[in-house]
């Protein structure tokens, strides 16, 4: 029995999905894992197999710089950070001008590769992320069965019944007041992008398979089984309902290795910790950072700093018992901290919920929005505006998250306990056998 993988060449998007296949290899069965060369170390070091698929023009090891990019991609990154600093609705336009290139990348040509390692392997199990469109593409075509795993927040599949667009978050934290006329500007791109995408994604189909169908939306397709990595307790109770078939897994965390060093400082001493990190690409905005590294320390609030891309000198001074470092294994950490501070990417906050781990949330782009604001609402986290924050508001949402009220930190301890008690990749191979 074969278990195929198939992600997107970047570590973020591989973790989650190759934590999956952990139940298939315990069983016994062979897991073979599709993607780029960026990731084939992380793929080894599950115990899987690797075959090269090349999904998109860029890749992210785990830390991503753009002087490593491919020609195109350099740029491309380069203009994405810049519209970080400019603010979410240019970040987000950015975003949505650039998706057509990003997220089917030579979709026919990507998608008879696809097809020809499914016919090769024969596998009886296929799992593959939402956001590898062509991937998805190459099985529609072919009528093939498989399991679409939406790794960010649920509304990365838009709801057409919800009159969701793909692109345009639904949801808003309070730091956030965008002008409605911009707001009307940035749906009108986004609805504009998706009409462009679909004939896009139909034009792909009419040469894969002539006699299908075209889609009416191709940012709504979805796989045969859809799974969510994400806690249903943060998603409202009239957006689950109307959803197709589909299994909230709660959160798809990896084990990771043991680091002496990292072992050391947290047996050092007892006193609690927050763990902060902006992920393998937003940490370039080491700006941000160096304002949270500054309430930390004035806090007098001991720390663990992913810096990513980050320029570490960039951060002003660091504590001499800080626990500092470019990647730091933050499965390990979340298992101990009393509070994080990210970026709100999808793996940040499901370990977060984990391990009962209150956020605050400071998102640039994305579904990273509606994130911060799911957590805003439960009262699981707070967010602010990257660009405009100071010292004193990330001070203050510090106070806020490591002295949440009794009646929130209990629902928050017992959304962990359930996350960590229920074996969501069994269920997922369960739910497949039966």
């Amino acid at each position: 029995m074969t278990l195929l993988i198939i992600s997107p060449d970047y570590a973020s998007h591989l973790y989650p999905l190759a934590a999956m296949g952990t139940s298939w290899l315990e069983a016994g069965e062979q897991v073979v894992v599709a993607t780029g060369p960026a990731t084939a170390s992380i793929v080894e070091s599950f115990g899987f197999e690797h075959v090269p698929l090349q999904l998109s023009r860029g890749s992210n090891p785990g830390v991503i710089r753009a002087e490593e990019q491919p020609k195109g991609e350099d740029d491309a990154l380069r203009g994405f950070f810049s519209a970080t600093r400019s603010g979410m609705i240019e970040t987000l336009a950015f975003q949505a001008e650039a998706r057509m290139n990003d997220l089917m990348w030579e979709p026919v040509k990507t998608a008879r590769a696809v097809q020809a390692i499914i016919e090769e392997l024969n596998p009886q199990t296929i799992i593959v992320d939402h956001l590898a469109f062509s991937a998805r593409l190459a099985m529609v075509a072919a009528g093939i069965h498989h399991i679409d795993v939406v790794l960010g927040h649920p509304t990365a599949l838009p709801l057409p019944l919800a009159a969701e667009v793909y692109g345009f978050p639904p949801a808003w934290p309070a730091a956030f007041s965008p002008d409605e006329a911009d707001l009307q500007e940035l749906k009108n791109l986004c609805l504009q992008v998706s009409e462009s995408f679909t004939t896009q994604w139909n034009l792909a189909l009419t040469q894969l398979a002539p006699t299908l169908q075209p889609s009416p939306d191709a940012f709504a397709e979805h796989g045969d089984l859809l799974i969510f990595n994400y806690p249903a307790e943060l998603v409202p109770t009239e957006r689950t309902e109307l959803l197709p078939q589909h299994l909230f897994l709660g959160s798809s965390v990896r084990s990771e290795p043991t680091e002496p060093h990292v072992e050391r400082w947290l047996a050092s001493t007892s006193e609690p910790f927050v763990y902060v990190s902006f992920g393998s690409f937003l940490s370039v905005r080491d700006d941000v950072l160096n304002k949270v590294v500054t309430a930390l320390r004035e806090c007098g609030i001991r720390a663990a700093v992913a810096y990513g891309s980050g320029d570490l000198a960039a951060l002003g001074e660091i504590p001499d018992h800080w626990l500092v470092g470019e990647f730091l294994p933050q499965v390990t950490l979340l298992e101990s901290a009393a509070a994080g501070v990210t970026h709100g990417g999808n793996n940040s906050v499901t370990e977060s919920m984990t391990f009962g781990v209150p956020l605050v949330v400071l998102p640039f782009s994305t579904d990273q929005f509606a994130g911060a604001a799911a957590l805003e609402s439960t009262g699981f986290g707070a967010a602010l505006a990257p660009n405009t924050a100071t010292v004193a508001d990330i001070k203050l949402a510090l106070g806020s998250v490591l002295q949440l009220p009794e009646d929130k930190r209990a629902a928050l301890q017992e959304l962990g306990r359930s996350l960590r008690q229920g074996d969501g990749h069994a269920r997922i191979r369960s739910a497949l056998q039966g």
